[in-house]
């Protein structure tokens, strides 16, 4: 689907291969600099895999031989990809929305506040760690992780949502390089949800979320 905004919405069927789907982001970036793609988000449901970002510390990465491991641009630590997560890849040109980088990080976190809220689950950020966090399991718990690259002002990579990806294949890492702290789904606070009611969620948010770059 495409927004009446002119940006470009994809959604991936099946399984995307992650190799696969960094080869893509790339083309896309430095087709979106040269003027000859529309910006872009694009959802994604990858295989199991273990990304490092540019902050990662070795030993956060407890099993290294459990799934492939890919070390990436985006911004970070260790994180974890796998079915049950749906992925939202943005690629957009801040040469045009506004050169602030903390202004899109806090506008993309705010994004899935919204969605999550609107899903019924009590969410929020906080001032010292990225990320999207609720309290709803009865201690605060990490449901989406964000993690950006930027490259000539275009964005890509984004976020993680954990709908209903199995918890146990985060404890191959120290998710995001923050020990002690719990991983949670929407299926585990009892919230059980589709691709596409998360879809639809983020699409209705995503007007406010462009509107959050030039405020």
């Amino acid at each position: 689907m495409s927004s009446d905004i002119d940006v470009e919405w994809l959604v991936a069927t099946g399984l995307t291969d992650y190799a696969s789907a960094l080869v893509f982001m790339e083309q896309r970036v430095a087709d979106i600099q040269a003027g000859t793609a529309r910006e872009l988000i694009w959802l994604v449901e990858h295989p199991p895999v273990y990304t490092a970002g540019t902050s990662a510390q070795v030993g956060d990465l407890l099993a290294p031989d459990r799934f492939p491991v890919f070390n990436v641009g985006r911004g970070g630590q260790y994180t974890y990809h796998g079915p049950g997560q749906r992925m939202v890849y943005v690629m957009l040109d801040l040469d045009k929305r506004g050169r602030d980088v903390r202004r899109f990080v806090s506008a993309l976190e705010q994004w899935l506040v919204t969605m999550f809220n609107r899903l019924g689950v009590t969410s929020h950020t906080s001032s010292d760690r990225v990320g999207v966090w609720t309290n709803d399991s009865g201690s605060e718990a990490k449901i989406a992780a964000i993690g950006v690259r930027i490259r000539r002002w275009i964005t890509f990579h984004g976020a993680a949502i954990n709908i209903a990806p199995d918890l146990t294949h985060f404890d191959g890492i120290v998710a995001c390089g923050l020990p002690g702290y719990a991983i949670t789904s929407l299926a585990a606070l009892g919230k059980p949800m589709s691709f596409t009611a998360v879809d639809t969620e983020l699409a209705s948010g995503f007007p406010a979320f462009l509107d959050a770059l030039s405020d």
